[in-house]
């Protein structure tokens, strides 16, 4: 099959290196090792305080590492500033929404694209056909968006008066609108209700296999970590513990101790 997205074999999209990120005493990423194969959805678990969103700051250049490496298809990207990552297509979505509250929903996505001619007020003044052409695409691409994403009853509604999960689909959104090589999303269905969770799982997952998108979720909902990840990487005390199916996971003992500090009997009673 033609374009882009059809690969004729796995490859290490990400690699990370024996990463250390320390706050003082604090060993808050501790000698971490691992790969995100391209076209993926890898699950990032792990008890509080396991270094999850640390890591996930040190590969999109929120905090430069102080040992090891990250490598985006083989080229070293450590320490990079977020606007470069952003350019080279990594993307990192936060657990509170990052929206631009006054700004409608269709706005927002429209904000994404860089380099717009519309940014430039010279371009605006000599070249007002090129900035209309050039806004009229960006237009056509945020409401094929706003119907992939099911949000077309509240396009013209102000983001800041979305529901929480509404708001979630909507950073989603806005990753599709730049286009990423890979998507890091922090909790994506936390304080989510059950129905736009699953809107968001199917969402994710349609990306993931009509659009060939690459994602690495941090998420505590098990249930929803076992519907869409493959693998499941679990992290405890900085480093990574264990790597598997969502099955294997659930059944290790090593990381039912790492979440409960007890052995497998309380842990079958109690969801990870």
């Amino acid at each position: 099959m033609p374009g882009r997205f059809f690969l004729p074999a796995v490859r290490h999209l990400i690699i990370i290196e024996h990463l250390y990120k320390h706050f003082g005493g604090i060993r808050a990423v501790e000698d971490a090792s691992l790969v995100i194969e391209q076209g993926s959805i890898t699950g990032l678990i792990g008890p509080n305080g396991a270094g999850k969103t640390t890591l996930f700051n040190v590969i999109a250049g929120i905090y430069p590492p102080d040992e090891g490496k990250v490598l985006l298809n083989g080229e070293d990207i450590t320490g990079r500033q977020p606007h470069e990552l952003f350019a080279k297509g990594i993307l990192r979505t936060f657990q509170i929404a990052h929206e631009f509250s006054s700004l409608s929903v269709r706005e927002n996505l429209m904000m994404v694209p860089n380099g717009q001619s519309g940014e430039s007020l010279v371009a605006t003044w000599l070249h007002p056909g090129q900035v209309i052409a050039e806004e009229t695409v960006i237009r056509q691409r945020a409401d094929e968006v706003v119907d992939f994403l099911q949000l077309s009853s509240v396009v013209n509604e102000l983001a800041g008066n979305l529901s929480g999960g509404q708001k979630k689909l909507l950073e989603l959104g806005r990753t599709m609108m730049a286009e990423p090589k890979i998507v890091f999303l922090d909790e994506v269905g936390a304080g989510v209700n059950r129905t736009l969770l699953r809107t968001i799982g199917d969402s994710i997952l349609r990306l993931n296999r009509e659009q060939g998108y690459t994602f690495c979720m941090i998420e505590h909902d098990m249930d929803f970590i076992s519907r869409l990840c493959d693998p499941v990487i679990v992290m405890a005390s900085g480093s990574v513990l264990a790597q598997g199916t969502a099955g294997n996971i659930m059944n290790n003992e090593a990381v039912i101790e790492a979440y409960l500090g007890t052995g497998r009997k309380q842990a079958q009673q109690e969801p990870l």
